[in-house]
């Protein structure tokens, strides 16, 4: 199952678990306390009973001044619970029979044991019919996840070849001055459908347990090269040494790309784009020269967007790989001056 599976079946588990353990609970108690009460009242026959014959050896007897207000009643202090009967043809005495405290407590904690164990077994019930009723209502999830998944998979694989045959007709126009910039327009609308068809696969695929090692100076270099020809005004500057990183090249690729992507999108015309790693540190520096970020705090949401441009996936993918790949992300940004986001590498880095 995907994390947003199992996310959704230990949320329904818990909330059948425990709503029907907090009843269940509930119920054991009411039958815990109607258990002592019987026990009271049963106590109370045999003493009522033993008045007459005192054949009952587990109640001691003694005789105590008469109180008529405390007769026929079943009474408890600190050391022992007791009864008082009258004596027939004697108004100065009573009987007493009584039961210590310590042999009452025992018979409280026997039915007090019985009903832990009973209700551990209905808790074991209850946690087994949790996880089916979980498993069952996560069915249409999985299933409509599932018919989603597969046609965006078909979406994308039929993508391919009308962009390929517009990138080759494009490719063999041969246009006047004036309508070069129009061309190379289009290709970058290509390359954005291209790119957004390649987040969009890397979100549905599970890439992030293929690990690999690669030199983070050479992915970088050879993501530069590639969008310097998509916005040859912007100026891309790669500083610091070199680290060595061991996870899913791929996932990281698409963190890469959608941020230098944006930089160089929202950039101001002639800007910079400069990307710094520090070693000592483990981070990674992207910083440009564009219009900023008025909500910062807002941008990795699905589908917001401060700019026209755009879908609002792309930073919502990067914090989905980032958080996939154990990368700490954080962005700081200046409206009209730029923004800046740091990664930290730490996790990724080979020791």
């Amino acid at each position: 199952m995907k994390r947003a599976e199992y996310e959704s079946f230990f949320k329904s588990f818990g909330v059948f678990f425990i709503a029907l353990g907090i009843l269940s609970g509930i119920l054991f108690y009411l039958q815990y306390t109607q258990l002592k009460h019987d026990l009271d009242e049963k106590l109370y026959d045999q003493m009522r009973l033993c008045s007459y014959d005192l054949k009952y050896t587990q109640f001691e007897f003694d005789f105590v001044p008469l109180n008529p207000n405390k007769l026929y009643e079943l009474q408890r202090i600190s050391t022992e619970m007791f009864v008082l009967f009258s004596i027939p043809k004697n108004d100065t005495y009573a009987l007493k029979l009584s039961l210590s405290n310590t042999q009452y407590e025992i018979m409280i904690e026997t039915i007090r044991n019985d009903l832990v164990f009973y209700y551990s077994l209905a808790l074991l019930v209850i946690a087994v019919v949790s996880a089916l009723f979980s498993l069952y209502s996560l069915y249409p999830l999985r299933r409509a996840l599932y018919l989603t998944q597969e046609f965006s998979r078909d979406i994308l694989h039929d993508l391919n070849t009308p962009l390929s045959a517009l990138r080759l007709n494009v490719s063999l126009l041969k246009p006047s001055l004036d309508d070069e910039k129009k061309i190379n327009r289009i290709f970058q609308s290509i390359d954005t459908i291209v790119s957004l068809g390649d987040n969009l696969r890397s979100y549905l695929e599970e890439h992030i347990y293929q690990v690999e090692t690669f030199e983070l100076n050479h992915l970088i270099k050879g993501r530069i090269t590639a969008l310097e020809k998509l916005y040859p005004s912007i100026r891309f500057i790669l500083n610091g040494e070199n680290i060595t990183l061991t996870t899913n090249q791929n996932a990281f690729i698409r963190i890469v790309d959608n941020l230098l992507s944006n930089a160089a999108k929202y950039n101001k015309h002639d800007g910079s784009v400069t990307l710094t790693i520090d070693a000592r540190e483990n981070k990674l520096y992207i910083q440009d020269t564009g219009k900023g970020i008025a909500h910062p705090e807002k941008i990795f949401e699905r589908f917001y967007k401060e700019h026209e441009r755009g879908v609002g996936i792309g930073l919502h993918i990067v914090k989905k790989f980032c958080d996939e790949l154990k990368i700490s992300i954080d962005v700081k940004s200046q409206l009209s001056k730029g923004t800046i986001f740091t990664l930290e590498l730490g996790s990724l880095t080979k020791h």
